[in-house]
């Protein structure tokens, strides 16, 4: 638990002192993609100070909502407890909710595999999803994006994935997608495909350009109401 109390008896309250401490969401963020070992907490979040990497891993242990597990071939890895792994449905919330109010990225930015995959996961429409099977770059970040029966499947390319999931074997991709920041109008809906690609903010380097379509119609994050 976080030593700052605010004094007030509400669940909203104890939320916050659970995860509303500096970097603790992101740490929750990227173990809802899978476990994670230490050092791969720490590249993947590479601003972050270890000793407050260290911090926060104690106080969501002791919150119940981190635990640490041995893993075979791994040694010791950091994974969100049943409790932790309830706030999925809250992060992908909050991810569309923030989605409403990014501008262009600031010098030194980074897009992560972990932060990626959460984006894909929060611009995820089940109910609108077509059959898909995209490799997608955005800069050193490669992921391949499978969507199944309204199921999405997010595998992580480059950089290697952490050695806790396992290999995963795939064949090849319908179509590779090249895009930048860019990216985020069209899963705005402010740009068209054909927009998005003329803009160069997307391109596909293999495949049908018609693809963008089945994405742009998969993923997607609606304005919100004024």
């Amino acid at each position: 638990m976080a030593a700052r109390s605010y004094g007030q008896y509400c669940g909203v309250t104890t939320a916050v002192e659970l995860i509303g401490e500096r970097w603790a969401l992101l740490i929750v963020r990227d173990l809802l993609v899978g476990p994670r070992r230490y050092t791969d907490l720490k590249v993947g979040l590479p601003r972050i100070p270890t000793n407050i990497l260290s911090t926060r891993l104690k106080e969501l242990q002791e919150g119940g909502v981190v635990r640490r597990v041995p893993l075979h071939g791994c040694g010791l890895v950091y994974e969100l407890t049943p409790y932790g792994r309830a706030l999925e449905p809250v992060m992908l919330a909050l991810g569309r909710w923030g989605f409403q109010a990014m501008g262009e990225p600031d010098e030194g930015d980074v897009v992560t595999p972990d932060s990626l995959t959460m984006a894909l996961r929060t611009a995820f429409r089940a109910e609108r999803a077509t059959p898909l099977d995209v490799e997608l770059h955005v800069g050193a970040v490669a992921l391949r994006a499978i969507v199944h029966d309204g199921v999405l499947a997010v595998v992580q390319l480059a950089p290697p994935a952490p050695p806790v999931g396992g290999a995963v074997p795939l064949g090849d991709p319908e179509a590779v997608i090249v895009a930048g920041p860019g990216i985020r109008h069209l899963i705005a809906g402010d740009v068209t495909p054909a927009e998005a690609i003329a803009r160069d903010l997307v391109a596909v380097v293999r495949g049908d350009e018609r693809i963008l379509k089945d994405f742009a119609q998969t993923f997607r994050i609606a304005p919100l109401a004024a």
